[in-house]
Formats: structure tokens, sequence, C-alpha cells
């Protein structure tokens, strides 16, 4: 009868292979980040050219008259659009353009709502008028004694604000590993457990299943200045 410990490999075999497991697994942890924010880029980049430069006319695309094609060439060319643009409507043609052209889009039912939608969006977000992730929360979702990240996003207004009649904010709360879809939540602040980590470890924190946590002791230095000054701050618990 063979002994079983006659078919283990032998303990200097073992250890090569154990040794080019780690460094297989190494070098998909230095390249798989690099790979993965090279394609982003890359991609980004020829969605912007596959999108500006067929609109050119022929004689006016640079890339007519050279012998080689130019990556990026349409993101510089919507860059450089997107900034003459900026620059024709400070003047006061261009608010008059502009305003007629609003004034179009509000007559039409279903696209004056996405359009006032985005824009309110989008003047938010580039301006910094507010802040759109004023902190990282843990609330209770879907049901009490469950746990989710989320990010306060705002008081509650208006009409909401009436209807609830208490201390309550907007809670975003994302979706694992696509942050962009989520559910807008209504709810008390003293619900709430304040984090101590900031918004962009959160935000890893949730892309990540879990995996990646902030270092322990960092804090947002940021948002500790901004309550500082008198800005919103959660209950801890």
């Amino acid at each position: 009868m063979t002994n079983p410990a006659d078919k283990e490999p032998p303990a200097n075999k073992r250890g090569l292979l154990l040794w080019l497991r780690n460094s297989f697994l190494t070098g998909i942890v230095i390249t798989a980040p690099i790979g993965a924010t090279v394609w982003v880029v890359v991609s980004f980049v020829s969605f912007v050219d596959n999108s500006i430069l067929p609109i050119i006319p022929e004689k006016y695309n640079p890339e007519t008259y050279l012998p080689i094609n130019l990556p990026g060439l349409g993101l510089v060319i919507a860059v450089v659009g997107l900034t003459l643009l900026g620059a024709l409507t400070a003047n006061i043609f261009g608010r008059t353009l502009i305003g007629f052209g609003e004034s179009l889009l509000r007559r039409v039912p279903f696209v004056s709502n996405i359009y006032e939608a985005v824009k309110q969006i989008i003047h938010t977000i580039v301006t910094g008028s507010e802040k759109s992730f004023q902190d990282a929360v843990l609330i209770q979702y879907p049901r009490e004694g469950l746990w989710a990240v989320g990010f306060i996003t705002a008081d509650a207004r208006g009409e909401l604000k009436e209807f609830l009649d208490d201390d309550v904010v907007a809670v975003f709360v994302p979706t694992t590993p696509n942050p962009t879809s989520g559910f807008l939540l209504y709810e008390k602040r003293e619900n709430l457990h304040d984090l101590k980590m900031s918004v962009e470890d959160a935000a890893k924190l949730v892309i990540s299943a879990g995996l990646v946590y902030p270092e322990p002791g960092k804090k947002n230095k940021k948002l500790k200045k901004n309550r500082k000054k008198g800005g919103s701050s959660t209950t801890e618990q």
C-alpha cells in the first residue's frame, strides 16, 4: 500500500509554487488598477473622438490633411468649442440667444421637465453652490437592524419639510458596485450614525463591496473645517 505522504511534492517544490502564486497575485494587484484606469481614459477619449469628428466638415477636419489619426483630437476640439461657447454666452447677445432657446424648451411639456432637472444638477455640481455630498452616514435600510452606507445631500425643503415636520435630511443610498444608481431616502438626523471617514473613502467602500476600507484614524479634515464654520453635522451614536 502506497503511503500518501510519498505523493506530496517536496518542500522546495511547494515553496516554488507558493512563490509563483504570490508573485502572480502581486502582479495582478499592481497592474489591474493601472490597466483599468488606462481603459477608462482611452474609452472616454475614443467616445468623444467618435462623437465629435464625424460632425466636422471634411475640409475643416485636421485629420484630412494629416497622414495619421490623432487620438484625442475630438476631445481637444470639444474643449475648445465649449470654451468658446461659454465666452459667447457671457455677453448680452449670448445670454439673449440662450434665453430664447430655453423659452422654447420650456414650452415642450415633457422635455422642459428633463431640461430643468439636468440644468439644476449640472449647475450645482459645476459651480459648487451647494455641497453635493455633505456627510457619509450609516442608515438603517431596508429594514431596522440592517445598516447601509449613505450620503447626506440636503435638508428637507418646501412641501417635504412641511409634511415631515422634523429635522429631516435627504440621504442618498448608492448601490454596489455601481454608485451612480441608488435610493433617495428622507430620515431624521437623530436616526443616522455619522461616520468619521470622508465621503471619498465611503464611496470607495461602497464600490469595492466592503473590500477597500479607509486607513484607521483617517478623517475628513475638510469636513471638520466646514463644521467649525457652522456646517451641518449629524448626531453620533
